[in-house]
């Protein structure tokens, strides 16, 4: 059963960076970088292959493209990503890595992952920058809810960080699998794990802190319900948009009450943090 499009893409490496990002508003969450170019892969509920088709022919105007477009199935990614997976390190705190790398002593997070066709390795600008304020906000007993949780890394990080209670959920049901797998590596076990969205899951508690990397699209339109969902002056961690998506994404989160508080950037990706005002 082929569950994934993947679409190679061959084009110079200043239009690989914004491709990514536009990409991933088509549904596609998942990129290996390569020599000449990159591959995207998308669940096939997620991929919208017009949007995807109007982006490739918009910067074929610009850039010389060539792309080819097929299904994959996800026991292949295992090869895929062993081939190309490295340790990370974010900020020289956090180190990144797979089960087949050695621990690293010197750093005061070890995160081991293994993403199987899950979103969330600490490769990508958004999944770092999420790391790196994750490492800059209090979570000492504080409760949480990763959005999206992909392959569930953000939810980790909460929980060495001393987060009392953590929760994640995902609309793929393979990423609770690969989640539960991940937790299970970093001794995280007690942390809650859901397939659905924030609008079909029903939930018994309020949360100090939500994280949410998705996409420009999703958090706006899903923002209002993250907030219904946050404590009073509760914190709201936001990535998986472009640097021009900013205004949008803060003029959204102020018109609901919130107040911006610091961003970070990396390759024109952007990550966030808004509080929740006082009523």
């Amino acid at each position: 059963m082929t569950d994934f499009i993947e679409i190679k893409i061959l084009c110079d490496e200043y239009f690989a960076e914004i491709l990514q990002a536009e990409l991933s508003n088509a549904g596609f969450d998942s990129f290996i970088d390569e020599e000449k170019g990159f591959s995207a892969y998308a669940a096939k509920d997620n991929y919208d292959s017009e949007a995807a088709k109007e982006i490739i022919e918009r910067y074929s105007q610009m850039t010389s493209i060539e792309y080819k477009i097929g299904d994959v199935e996800r026991k292949n990614w295992n090869e895929e990503w062993e081939k190309n997976y490295d340790p990370i390190t974010v900020e020289d705190k956090c180190i990144v890595r797979a089960s087949f790398h050695k621990p690293d002593k010197d750093y005061a997070y070890d995160i081991e992952i293994n993403p199987k066709m899950s979103f969330g390795t600490g490769h990508h600008e958004t999944t770092y920058l999420m790391l790196k304020h994750e490492m800059e906000i209090d979570f000492q007993d504080k409760s949480v809810l990763d959005a999206g949780c992909g392959t569930g890394i953000l939810a980790i990080m909460a929980h060495k960080r001393g987060a009392e209670y953590v929760e994640a959920y995902d609309i793929d049901p393979w990423c609770e699998e690969n989640s539960k797998e991940n937790f299970g590596l970093n001794h995280c076990e007690d942390i809650i794990i859901r397939t659905g969205t924030v609008e079909s899951l029903s939930f018994n508690k309020k949360f100090d802190i939500v994280l949410a990397n998705i996409n420009r699209n999703v958090l706006l339109a899903e923002m209002d319900s993250y907030i219904n969902l946050m404590k009073a002056e509760a914190t709201l961690m936001l990535s998986g948009f472009y640097t021009e998506d900013v205004p949008l994404i803060q003029e959204k989160a102020e018109s609901l009450g919130l107040s911006f508080v610091k961003s970070s950037e990396k390759n024109n990706w952007v990550s966030a943090i808004f509080e929740k005002r006082q009523q």
